[in-house]
């Protein structure tokens, strides 16, 4: 068992809440659809060029299946009509959308890596906190507007990393197309709610990073028209964020393969992740208009049920392969789902975070109650870090003798869901 090194995930800060208690919080960042569907070309990749570009073959598996279309029919939310994002060559751009806002209402955008020729997107929701009480908003607050300034910081640094690093050959990710949400938003990138006020926070915020991706969604779209297969990814509030935003971008990319790569945001069941605390997130930002409609299990009366939205996904794409990466004892999501013990009495005061031990307990239930289908994989690490994929740590974490690269490859390119780490 490989114990990962917290300095090698994440920059650490303290923060100092109002209250007048410190903080010890992971900011989580290295910076810190519509009535017509995307086309499909009808060729498939030739094995070992990555599915996108001439990369060579990589003998330690970065080879990948050729993608097959698991969503026959779909209802996206409205047409996509926006002009086709014309970005250099394999490298970083910033886009910025005018009717795309942060937090704090200034605007943002999003940023591009285009490989030309490629039919392999991935589409990374950044994570950074969230923003619910006074105490989260103040964390959170590191990152309440994101514009091209701090997109090129990004991008000289967390944008050269990890799964981003167009370089190693283990890269499952090598010779793909990247779109970067950034995460200005608090909340979750599932927010649709206006001049909204905090209890015992902030007033008149912009929570709509639900909202956000229908805009970006608008050019993105028909500038990977092409694409045979989308992985959805995020780390921390990107990775909740991921999982939130599946079903419309598999909408959206009617016909391409779209698979769930979720680094560090487990869906926990009510027994963890309390009803109350819930329902504050359903309120504060509106979360219900990011599930589906027809996901009735999803609304629960006491304000839980958003795991039952995992039951909603793999009922609906039985073919669709999703993945879970997380730390069994991650010690800033017990943070936050510290919170909702003793029915939300860390709303009003210190959260005590949940005990490494309870975590552990949620994500046994979560992988053996809502992870036992076949296509849905977990790679669980004997940690208390935080967030894996967009540094060294990718590929430097190994569990049960499997490196995480490979398990990633595994998923993604070889169409091969499996279940690493956290035995009994």
């Amino acid at each position: 068992m490989t114990r990962i090194p917290t300095g090698f995930v994440l920059a650490m800060d303290f923060v100092r809440i109002p209250t007048g208690f410190v903080l010890l919080f992971c900011l989580g960042l290295a910076l810190g659809t519509v009535p017509a569907c995307a086309g499909v070309p009808g060729g498939a990749a030739a094995p070992g060029t990555g599915g996108n570009g001439p990369v060579a073959p990589d003998p330690n598996g970065a080879t990948p299946a050729t993608p097959a279309p698991t969503v026959s029919t779909c209802h996206p939310e409205v047409a996509f009509h926006g002009a086709p994002i014309d970005a250099a060559a394999d490298q970083w751009t910033w886009v910025p959308f005018a009717d795309a806002r942060c937090r704090d209402g200034s605007s943002t955008g999003i940023g591009v890596r285009i490989h030309p020729g490629a039919t392999r997107l991935a589409i990374y929701f950044e994570g950074g906190g969230a923003c619910f009480h006074d105490a989260s908003c103040v964390i959170n607050d590191v990152f309440l507007n994101f514009g091209e300034s701090q997109f090129n910081s990004w991008a000289s640094a967390t944008g050269a990393g990890g799964i981003f690093d167009p370089a190693r050959a283990d890269n499952p990710f090598r010779g793909w197309s990247f779109v970067y949400v950034p995460y200005c938003t608090g909340d979750v990138h599932a927010g649709s709610r206006d001049h909204v006020d905090v209890p015992g926070g902030p007033t008149n915020q912009s929570f709509v990073g639900y909202r956000n991706v229908a805009a970006y969604l608008q050019r993105v779209v028909p500038t990977f028209a092409d694409v045979r297969h989308v992985v959805v990814t995020g780390i921390s509030a990107g990775g909740f964020g991921a999982a939130l935003n599946y079903d419309r971008l598999s909408q959206a990319f009617c016909g391409a393969r779209v698979t769930l790569v979720d680094d560090s945001g487990p869906p926990m069941s009510d027994n963890y992740l309390a009803p109350c605390l819930q329902a504050r997130w359903r309120d504060l930002w509106n979360l219900d208009a990011a599930l589906p409609a027809d996901c009735k299990d999803c609304r629960g009366p006491d304000g839980g049920g958003i795991v039952n939205y995992l039951a909603y996904l793999t009922h609906k794409y039985p073919d669709s392969d999703l993945g879970l990466i997380s730390a069994d004892q991650d010690s800033i999501i017990s943070l936050f789902f510290g919170y909702g013990a003793n029915d939300c009495q860390g709303l009003h005061g210190v959260s005590a975070g949940m005990s490494g031990a309870t975590f552990r307990m949620g994500l046994e239930e979560l992988r053996d109650q809502y992870f036992a289908r076949p296509n849905l994989g977990s790679y669980i690490v004997p940690s208390t870090s935080h967030t894996f994929t967009n540094a060294l740590t990718f590929y430097s974490t190994t569990v049960d003798g499997v490196a995480l690269p490979a398990w990633v490859n595994f998923l993604v390119n070889e169409k091969l869901a499996t279940h690493v780490g956290m035995q009994p």
